[in-house]
């Protein structure tokens, strides 16, 4: 991984972490399933996002090696592995 993806992806971590803490606390609060719910949707979206960012990464890698005429079986065989895992 990219060193400055590594640093937006641990900031997009560190954030997602804040929300997770905030459904607990929410639920030890006895808040409103909406307002829970919300939370958790923007949980959800923040992974989202991390992941685009992690496949993008490495989909930039896979073509910088076919640009440089570098092998690039192993990194496209773990591109194929992160896109099954994602569907």
């Amino acid at each position: 991984m990219a060193n400055h993806k590594r640093k937006d992806i641990a900031r997009r971590v560190a954030r997602i972490h804040g929300h997770v803490h905030a459904v607990k606390t929410m639920l030890e609060e006895d808040r409103s399933y909406s307002e829970i719910v919300h939370q958790i949707v923007a949980v959800r979206s923040a992974l989202d996002s991390v992941i685009q960012v992690i496949v993008e990464d490495l989909l930039d890698d896979c073509m910088a090696k076919v640009d440089a005429r570098a092998p690039a079986a192993e990194d496209l065989e773990e591109l194929q592995r992160v896109m099954a895992e994602i569907r």
